[in-house]
């Protein structure tokens, strides 16, 4: 493969590279889950880089061609995909949307097999100016997830994603239900009341980004290296991973800042490749791996 291999664990491998060129060399047909969180198009420049909104669409297509060529026929490509706003006005931008017409509509590439949002109750009120100054927007807590297919029957199972049954769902079970037809059209029967070992989950994702230190966070301020700004909730990968593949499948994020995506594949016995254009944080992400941080670290940086 193009691009350097930073470190291998026992189920994965990162490398530091251009990943539409890593992208390029790996087998059609492939990988059974690509899960990402690309640069989103924002106002303003970030340092792991990012395009305006006008731009995305042009810039994301090539991405958009690989990852379509190395999936399996059944599998999945999950894209947290961020919202943003209009420069100087309180209006939103439409990008996202675009961007998921152009690619399951005019190009074709893929189909949307179900939308999800991530709720974040801890998002900062931002933009300050429509939000806490003028006071005429309420606080943006939302990313929309795209689950997109390269078929129309993508490979998923939802008893992997169960939630425990809350108590009042308990003591209905033991109970039963009342029999019949509802309102809705819907007829209750006695196969309502067995129990699936938990309640089916629903497309919102709740998940707080309010972590200020773990292990990785400690390392890299430990060995001076810049800790990535904008790292993905270890509870939306891993839901993902769950819900749309089984041990030993090849999971693969192209845009891995951090590398929070294999480090969750990693503990469920999956498969990865992760790919990330600056080296620094490819190297610091080693230390969410236990014994791999202080090694890749001394093999790049020990003695620069």
């Amino acid at each position: 493969m193009k691009g350097k291999l930073v470190y291998k664990t026992k189920n994965g491998k990162a490398y530091c590279a251009d990943s539409i060129e890593l992208l390029k060399t790996i087998k059609s047909n492939s990988v059974n889950l690509v899960l990402t969180s690309p640069p989103f198009a924002l106002r303003r420049k970030k340092s792991y880089g990012n395009v305006s909104a006008d731009e995305y669409y042009q810039w994301f297509l090539p991405f958009a061609k690989e990852i379509r060529r190395i999936l399996k026929p059944s599998g999945s490509f999950v894209l947290d995909i961020g919202g943003s706003w209009n420069e100087g006005i309180p209006t939103r931008s439409l990008y996202h949307f675009e961007l998921l017409l152009r690619l399951c509509v005019e190009d074709n590439l893929f189909n949307l097999a179900q939308e999800f949002y991530w709720y974040n109750p801890a998002k900062m009120p931002a933009p300050a100016q429509w939000v806490t100054i003028e006071r005429i927007r309420v606080k943006d807590a939302v990313n929309t997830i795209w689950w997109l297919s390269k078929s129309e029957n993508p490979k998923a199972d939802n008893r992997r994603v169960l939630q425990p049954y809350k108590k009042s769902m308990q003591i209905l079970l033991r109970k039963g239900y009342n029999q019949g037809l509802r309102p809705s059209g819907h007829l209750v029967s006695s196969k309502w009341s067995k129990d699936q070992g938990g309640s089916i989950p629903s497309n919102i994702i709740i998940a707080a980004n309010t972590k200020s230190t773990d292990d990785y966070i400690k390392a890299c301020r430990e060995f001076g290296l810049a800790v990535h700004p904008a790292r993905f909730v270890d509870k939306i990968p891993e839901f993902f991973i769950k819900f749309l593949t089984k041990p030993n499948e090849l999971v693969l994020d192209p845009f891995a800042g951090s590398n929070v995506v294999g480090s969750i594949a990693e503990k469920l016995k999956r498969n990865w490749i992760s790919v990330e254009i600056i080296e620094e944080y490819v190297i610091g992400s080693a230390f969410r791996f236990n014994g791999k941080g202080k090694l890749v670290y001394n093999k790049y940086l020990g003695n620069s």
